[in-house]
């Protein structure tokens, strides 16, 4: 799921925030955030996120339909501040990290929305089953050097999406099947 934020950096970069031709931007793992959240028994909503997130984009001004974004989110590093519940998201009832250590995602398109704003398409690969999804892409904050002189840019993206279409349909009376997705999005280019 968190693979879905590298196409947050898209946006970023396709909102016209870049400085040069053909740019590789790189997440910043320490100041991006994956996060999910799903109803249980239909009463509360719980949150989460992924903790371990990494990936690129690759961005011409001149050409944003070019933009190619990859990410990768190590499914294992789920974590819902409850530890027998994240061991629970990590066995063969939901994640199954053991077969299915990543959560894969790679950009197909890019749209102007509007405003700043951003539809991003492209493939979530996640329990084994790659599915299309779209996220709505925030327009993009200004470029900040940091103290290295690492030119830096951020958004938030959102898309929902079935856990069941991705094969993690148990426990259907307790957990609910759409899953609320937000990515706070960190990349820097050195």
């Amino acid at each position: 799921m968190r693979t879905l934020f590298a196409t947050v950096a898209a946006a970023l970069l396709l909102a016209g925030q870049a400085t040069a031709q053909g740019q590789v931007w790189t997440i910043d793992p320490n100041h991006t955030a994956a996060q999910f959240s799903v109803r249980h028994l239909g009463i509360s909503t719980v949150r989460g996120a992924f903790t371990k997130v990494t990936g690129s984009v690759h961005y011409e001004p001149a050409h944003p339909n070019t933009t190619v974004i990859e990410a990768s989110i190590d499914a294992r590093s789920i974590d819902t501040r409850v530890p027998m519940r994240d061991e629970d998201l990590r066995s063969a009832h939901f994640f199954d990290v053991a077969t299915y250590p990543t959560v894969t995602f790679k950009s197909t398109r890019v749209a102007a929305d509007g405003a700043g704003r951003l539809t991003v398409a492209g493939d979530l690969t996640m329990h084994g089953v790659t599915k299309e999804v779209v996220l709505n892409v925030e327009p993009p904050s200004a470029p900040a050097k940091d103290a290295r002189g690492s030119l830096r840019i951020g958004t938030s993206a959102t898309t929902r999406v079935s856990r069941g279409a991705f094969g993690m349909a148990g426990f259907a009376a307790v957990v609910g099947d759409e899953v609320l997705i937000t990515i706070d999005l960190e990349l820097v280019q050195p």
